[in-house]
């Protein structure tokens, strides 16, 4: 049976800064699932990778609108068509844009990360 590992968070109110969440994997693993969305019709956006690379695991995507989340779960979301492998220790950074490019602040934020041990 496989080992998974859940990240969620979630960003209450309506946004006036980009967030940032870096954290570093606790094993090998890889990632599997990432959903974001936002309770209003907005903007905003997400990608995943690096301090060195934000956008290396994941290409910045619109989020989920009004209560309906965006899912990236194919290996052919992710970047080289593959999902990405990460040694324990390596840090994965969240780069969320709450207003894409000066559009509309997203509200009331969701972001979930799937990854597999091993």
């Amino acid at each position: 049976m496989e080992t998974l590992m859940n990240y969620t968070f979630h960003v209450p109110g309506t946004l006036v800064a980009n967030l940032t969440p870096l954290f570093a994997v606790p094993f090998d693993c890889t990632l599997l699932h990432v959903s974001a969305v936002a309770s209003n019709n907005s903007d905003a956006t997400l990608q995943v990778g690096t301090p060195a690379n934000p956008a290396a695991y994941l290409a910045e995507f619109p989020i989920g609108d009004s209560q309906s989340p965006v899912v990236k779960a194919s290996f052919k979301d992710f970047v080289g068509g593959q999902y990405p492998r990460l040694n324990a220790g390596s840090s994965l950074l969240i780069t969320l844009d709450y207003d894409g490019n000066n559009g509309t602040a997203a509200q009331n934020v969701s972001v979930a990360l799937t990854l597999a041990k091993g």
